[in-house]
């Protein structure tokens, strides 16, 4: 999430997950946890913004009467509990929610997720965290969007627990989530973002 990543500098401690999650529930700003790091996330663009909502916003229409529920930037989700805990930029969860501890504010199961690219993170979102992402048993669709031009990558868990991905670069592309029984468009996810 966000404009910049500062992963420079080596920490001089690492964290357990434990411990982030006890420093970050006190935090007023969020931090993701990377292999016992604790890095701050920085705000992002406007465009980037936008394109957060109509991602949510896709996901809120598109799975209406379905027992799912569509998250915002806020959530903070255990992807892989020893590598990385992250607030990716729009989670779904289909069925109950699952958290890490008692205290359920960190989800452990989602259905889908979405992240949008900024410039200062695209490699580590594109790399090693869409990765982690694609570990997760629950994880079924995972979609990568880029917020300069027209560019979805959607991955798909096939039954076999493989991934398919399938690359969406024209407007007017339908996007089809055949396990959550949904489809997005990929005009709507850049509503608006021409005028900017």
């Amino acid at each position: 999430m966000g404009d910049t990543l500062d992963m420079a500098s080596p920490p001089s401690s690492l964290l357990t997950p434990e411990q982030y999650l006890e420093l970050e529930r006190a935090s007023e700003e969020k931090h993701e946890f990377i292999d016992g790091a604790m890095v701050a996330m920085a705000g992002g663009s406007i465009r980037y913004a936008l394109i957060c909502m109509n991602a949510g916003a896709e996901f809120h229409r598109a799975l209406a009467g379905k027992s799912c529920l569509t998250f915002g930037p806020d959530a903070r989700v255990s992807v892989f509990w020893d590598r990385l805990i992250t607030y990716p930029d729009v989670t779904v969860v289909c069925g109950k929610p699952e958290y890490t501890d008692a205290r359920n504010d960190t989800l452990a199961n989602p259905t889908a997720i979405v992240e949008v690219l900024s410039p200062s993170t695209r490699n580590f979102d594109q790399g090693e965290k869409a990765r982690l992402y694609r570990q997760l048993p629950s994880l079924r669709e995972f979609l990568i969007v880029e917020q300069e031009r027209v560019f979805v990558e959607h991955y798909r868990r096939l039954p076999d627990g493989s991934w398919q991905i399938v690359v969406y670069e024209e407007e007017g592309s339908v996007i089809r989530l055949d396990s959550l029984g949904a489809t997005l468009t990929v005009d709507e996810l850049y509503a608006g973002v021409a005028e900017l």
